[in-house]
């Protein structure tokens, strides 16, 4: 049986763009959220079941570099790890984070306890980082190109939440701050090495299923915040 002709790169780019559709940006939570249109605990569980993801990054980038035997892609991968675990002077993503988390008044050892973290949120991030120790190491950094639709978020979050909850302190937003420059840097790397390595044509459909695979897990967590917290139907509700 003939294998179909592999999309060009630029066609193949373009395929993966367009699963910009999946993003969880167009999920009802986010939409609310952007709209000023969530209470105080919802953006505080929001927050908090965020923080477990926050924290599964570095392991799900140190899964990548344990199964990756190019040095040079792990130079630069590396450089995902540090900017969430920090390194020297710079406190790193988390700890930005768990300022964002007492800037919209949880306390950090709430957060960092992970009493407030969702089952189907835990779910969803455990099956990430499981995927990418499981995977091939091209395969997990392509899961990763749900940044190609990232700054757009980050920007919405900057422009909206000081006009819609001016209850959250300032300082909070130095994350999503943060975030705009490294993932512009990072998509770029993580694209070139999909781009370069999915060749033909079932490795660049299995590119596309992971990309899905990684924009069900995005939005799987938003669906359990808002049956959580918009619903104010969280587990175990219904029972007496």
């Amino acid at each position: 049986m003939d294998v179909e002709k592999p999309w060009s790169r630029s066609e193949f780019e373009a395929k993966l763009r367009e699963m910009e559709r999946f993003y969880h940006i167009h999920h009802e939570f986010q939409q609310r959220m952007d709209s000023g249109q969530l209470d105080r605990d919802a953006i505080q569980g929001w927050v908090a079941n965020r923080y477990y993801y926050q924290i599964s990054i570095p392991r799900k980038d140190g899964a990548i570099l344990a199964n990756c035997p190019d040095r040079e892609v792990r130079r630069l991968w590396i450089q995902r790890l540090l900017d969430h675990d920090g390194r020297g002077d710079d406190p790193g993503g988390i700890e930005a984070w768990l300022r964002l988390g007492e800037a919209v008044g949880l306390e950090r050892g709430e957060l960092e306890s992970e009493c407030r973290v969702l089952p189907g949120v835990r779910f969803a991030v455990d099956a990430y980082v499981n995927f990418a120790r499981q995977a091939t190491w091209q395969e997990a950094v392509s899961a990763s190109l749900t940044e190609l639709f990232a700054p757009t978020i980050h920007r919405r979050r900057l422009d909206n939440w000081p006009k819609h909850y001016p209850w959250i302190r300032p300082e909070g937003y130095d994350y999503f701050r943060k975030r705009l420059g490294e993932v512009r840097r990072d998509v770029q790397h993580g694209l070139q090495v999909t781009l370069d390595l999915f060749e033909t044509r079932p490795q660049q459909e299995r590119a596309l299923e992971i990309l899905k695979f990684k924009l069900d897990v995005l939005w799987s967590m938003l669906d359990a915040m808002w049956l959580a917290y918009v619903e104010k139907r969280p587990p175990y509700s219904n029972l007496s």
